[in-house]
């Protein structure tokens, strides 16, 4: 008797699952289809930047790129090569942006010759003497094979790419990281070996972090470049 009791109630439940699949309208999918519905909605960066890298990115740097000698001129660091954060404010309205996280953003361009190589580390540099700037702010372009994985100067420069256009906050940071990938791919390129006495003109872009400080570190700056050529 106890056993056709829990057989019927079994049959009860089914009946009313069946009525409320009918009645609401319920999908039942398999695993592979709910595995494969997600993979659908995950973000792509490599999508993402190929849809805007060789459209908006580049010509925004081609077009609006300021001459990083007017830009440092005008910033004026102490003997000890700091600057008050606001006196960096004015500089930054008239030739950059400040991004959410209060970072001070650059999209640049530049000539000059370059008077050191360092090699020795996987993110390696290039110190640039600019041509018409004698200030005492040291310039330094990255040559790789690495970036700073917290450097999002290319994405934020051009102001195009928004924090609030993305669901997610790690979506914003793969955009970032996917940029310097096609940076890396630029600087791989170059014979790093043999830059050193070269004359270069470059495009790119640098950020200046202000977050919580009142006196900023000036004594140099590190652009990622999104454009190098180089001459004898």
């Amino acid at each position: 008797m106890k056993q056709r009791i829990i057989s019927v109630a079994i049959a009860l439940a089914g009946l009313v699952i069946l009525v409320l699949i009918g009645g609401f309208g319920f999908t039942v999918v398999t695993i592979e289809d709910a595995e494969k519905t997600v993979q659908d909605e995950t973000f792509d960066p490599v999508a993402y930047v190929d849809g805007v890298w060789e459209s908006q990115v580049l010509p925004a740097f081609e077009s609006k790129a300021v001459d990083i000698t007017k830009v440092l001129t005008e910033m004026q660091p102490d003997a000890d090569g700091t600057v008050s954060k606001e006196d960096l404010i004015p500089v930054v309205n008239k030739y950059g942006l400040i991004t959410e996280g209060e970072a001070h953003v650059y999209m640049i361009k530049g000539r000059g010759t370059i008077s050191s190589v360092d090699i020795e580390t996987s993110k390696g540099t290039a110190e640039v003497t600019l041509d018409g700037y004698d200030g005492p702010i040291k310039v330094l372009i990255y040559l790789g094979p690495r970036l700073p994985g917290d450097d999002a100067s290319v994405r934020d420069a051009t102001g195009l790419v928004q924090f609030g256009d993305f669901k997610e906050q790690t979506e914003f940071g793969k955009v970032a990281k996917e940029m310097n990938n096609r940076v890396l791919q630029m600087l791989d390129t170059l014979d790093r070996e043999n830059l050193n006495g070269k004359t270069i003109s470059f495009k790119g872009g640098f950020t200046i972090r202000t977050f919580n400080l009142i006196a900023i570190n000036l004594e140099e700056v590190y652009i990622i470049p999104v454009e190098i050529e180089l001459g004898e």
